[in-house]
């Protein structure tokens, strides 16, 4: 009698922090079934005033634990400057020497593909200050075969402020950052960095109902879905069990309060060492 074997691999989400635990748990309501870990750099962050090679060594560094500590078939990168500054890099020349049967998703790609998805023309793109010099969403965007002005700007303080959980006065800095993109006359508005859609409903207060927001928590699921269906032999080898492993590399009270408030309490985080 042939035995089937038993399908035992994790989809792994990595982020800089509070950010990625936000798309984690979109992802997780939107396809339940499977088993995720969570990987978030608390004590490295924020990466968005880094080095790119900082942010290369430390995304390294993350991925090699997801794939060897926490058995994940698939890693994403929910980091947008990570994504940015270390994807390419990391499945050039690490992923193939290293473990030749996974795969690295970024979430660049799926960001411009939303955006074009809108219709819109004139497109603000508010993300930290590595993203932004990188231009990558910039470059993606024009990937998409179809012209669209872009306009992008840094927002510096808003992940130290969300991370403290200082929303008020997140939004408070927010109308520094966005009254150029009015002054543009934008149409649609893409949140370039994990930590912001924590902060969409300020923000989309900010910009108008007239201005469509694009937020990673709204399109990645679909996203990812889309990708399982079309790499079936990925799919398959998913473990389905609906459980959540959360790491951090720094346990902060914030994220701790985070944690039991977007997933259950007395939620146990797991502080590793990279």
């Amino acid at each position: 009698m042939c035995m089937t074997e038993v399908p035992n691999y994790r989809i792994g989400v990595f982020d800089s922090g509070l950010g990625g635990l936000f798309t984690l748990r979109a992802l997780a309501r939107e396809l339940p079934m499977y088993n995720y870990a969570y990987l978030g750099d608390t004590k490295h962050m924020p990466y968005g005033n880094r080095s790119p090679e900082a942010v290369y060594e430390f995304t390294r560094k993350a991925v090699e634990y997801l794939f060897s500590k926490q058995k994940c078939k698939l890693v994403i990168l929910a980091c947008n400057t990570a994504s940015a500054l270390a994807l390419r890099r990391l499945q050039q020349e690490f992923i193939p020497d290293c473990f030749p049967d996974r795969h690295l998703l970024g979430v660049l790609v799926p960001l411009a593909e939303a955006i074009q998805e809108t219709g819109c023309r004139r497109v603000g793109v508010l993300a930290t200050r590595s993203t932004v010099d990188s231009h990558a969403v910039r470059r993606e965007i024009a990937k998409q075969g179809r012209h669209v002005a872009v306009f992008e700007r840094a927002a510096q303080l808003l992940v130290p402020l969300i991370e403290s959980g200082e929303l008020q006065l997140a939004g408070d800095a927010l109308a520094s950052y966005l009254q150029p993109f009015i002054r543009k006359k934008i149409d649609c508005l893409a949140l370039g960095c994990t930590h912001y859609p924590i902060i969409k409903r300020i923000i989309k207060r900010a910009v108008g109902s007239d201005v469509a927001l694009v937020s990673q928590d709204e399109f990645l699921g679909a996203k990812l879905a889309n990708y399982l269906n079309r790499h079936p032999d990925i799919e398959q080898s998913l473990s389905r069990g609906r459980r959540r492993v959360l790491c951090v590399t720094d346990k902060t009270r914030e994220f701790q309060k985070r944690a039991e408030e977007w997933f259950e309490k007395n939620s146990n985080l797991q502080v590793v060492v990279l």
